[in-house]
């Protein structure tokens, strides 16, 4: 009590000096705390318009695409004059547009309403961020094509910079001479990734913190200190999507939205149980490569891998959760169906896999490898019984599918489709924060299972 009335004098002191200096009177008999009240709301309403002097964020407003004389337009609005790169990827034919990390305030239907015109190169395309300091458009073209032409239009008429791309197509074998001559230049570095002090904080963001190939010095002695010092199982949630992979949609909602949301109330959930340390591999809207999250499990030391996901199907009556675990082999051709598109987020992202070694590589042969599916495939069927009291899941709600986040040799991992965003009832659901709660619950209890059984 001593302490707080000294520190509320002492502020006291300093705010009647400044109104002394701005020769400003103050009755004597106004109460310190009424006092204090204002001197703390006029220094937010300072800090407020501090923060809005910071140099903001580029906006990008619109896309849009157009066809010109036997020529694709793509035209990128933005309010700041950037830097980009372009380049291009093949199988499937990408032409991916970098640029510094912005905030995307594009048209609600921006993506269907440029696709109308059957004559353009583009089949489809995708924006968002991509890494610290950069956000990234994906075109998806029909056929190989080059950059004809790239130019910025300074703003006129009340209008923004914008960005005017121009795609003219061209054969397979000039498209992949172009590729491997952009593969030789310098990738866009903004002045958010050159700046040296944000170096060490890039290097210890979770989405990149592990390389792809090349593991961190110190990585194994941190996880030596990590077990000596942790007795908690460490648990290791993964909302799918993320970035400019926005996954399934009902529409209005985006699969990447709805796994972050569940993933924090699971992570709040486990550790309000005193019993697991938790982490998470994305903390918001960042893309993660698959390979990276397995990687980042694998860095924590994790005893459990459970990834979140949200399909959307044509067959709206279709609902229900279902959980998976790797087999060499589907369940079912819906099943592998959704494996396919799942284990395409890199790709979607316009991430060149040219280069990489297969996933499965020689795991799957691996006795280890068995022994870990058998854990995962115990804790899938804990999970069904538990999910069916509180939810209505599939008639075959454990299935087997080769997700590439399910790989991992040594860490049990099952990937949780909470339901289906095509679904109305499903959707209103998953919307809900009393029945993410409940699938909190519901998870909780079947770790507690397997732990106890273990």
């Amino acid at each position: 009590m001593l302490n707080k009335r000294c520190n509320e004098s002492f502020v006291l002191n300093i705010f009647l000096r400044d109104c002394h200096f701005l020769n400003i009177t103050v009755p004597f008999r106004l109460n310190i705390r009424l006092l204090i009240s204002y001197l703390i709301f006029f220094l937010s309403i300072f800090l407020s318009l501090a923060s809005d002097l910071k140099a903001a964020e580029p906006v990008a407003t619109n896309i849009r695409i157009g066809t010109h004389l036997k020529k694709t337009r793509i035209v990128i609005d933005v309010s700041d004059k950037i830097n980009y790169r372009i380049f291009a990827l093949s199988d499937p034919n990408r032409i991916v547009i970098d640029l510094p990390e912005m905030t995307w305030r594009l048209p609600a239907k921006v993506i269907s309403q440029n696709l109308v015109d059957n004559r353009n190169l583009i089949n489809n395309f995708r924006y968002g961020y991509f890494r610290p300091g950069l956000s990234r458009v994906v075109l998806d073209i029909k056929k190989p094509a080059r950059i004809k032409s790239v130019f910025i239009i300074t703003p006129a008429n009340g209008k923004n910079y914008r960005l005017v791309i121009d795609l003219v197509q061209t054969s397979r074998k000039k498209f992949l001479a172009l590729i491997r001559e952009s593969k030789l230049k310098k990738p866009l570095r903004t002045k958010k990734e050159r700046d040296p002090s944000l170096k060490k904080e890039l290097e210890n963001q979770l989405y990149n913190m592990i390389p792809t190939k090349k593991k961190p010095r110190n990585e194994k002695r941190t996880i030596e200190k990590q077990k000596k010092v942790t007795i908690k199982p460490v648990v290791v949630i993964d909302p799918g999507h993320g970035g400019i992979d926005p996954g399934s949609t009902s529409g209005r909602v985006f699969e990447k939205h709805i796994t972050l949301a569940a993933a924090k109330v699971i992570e709040f959930h486990l550790k309000s149980l005193g019993r697991y340390t938790v982490f998470l591999t994305r903390r918001n809207d960042k893309f993660v490569r698959l390979r990276k999250r397995i990687a980042i499990a694998k860095a924590h030391g994790a005893s459990l891998f459970i990834s979140l996901h949200a399909d959307a199907i044509k067959n709206r009556r279709v609902r229900g959760l279902s959980v998976y675990t790797l087999s060499e082999r589907a369940s079912d051709k819906e099943a592998a169906d959704l494996a396919r598109k799942e284990n395409k987020s890199d790709v979607i992202a316009g991430v060149d896999l040219s280069t990489e070694s297969p996933i499965v590589s020689d795991i799957l042969i691996d006795l280890r490898q068995r022994n870990t599916m058998n854990e995962s495939s115990k804790l899938a069927i804990g999970l069904v019984k538990h999910m069916r009291k509180i939810t209505k899941t599939l008639s075959n709600a454990h299935r087997f599918a080769g997700f590439a986040v399910l790989k991992s040799p040594d860490i049990p991992s099952i990937l949780v489709e909470m339901g289906f965003l095509s679904n109305k009832a499903d959707e209103k659901a998953l919307l809900n924060p009393k029945y993410r709660a409940q699938l909190a619950r519901s998870i909780g209890k079947a770790v507690d299972d397997y732990f106890s059984s273990n």
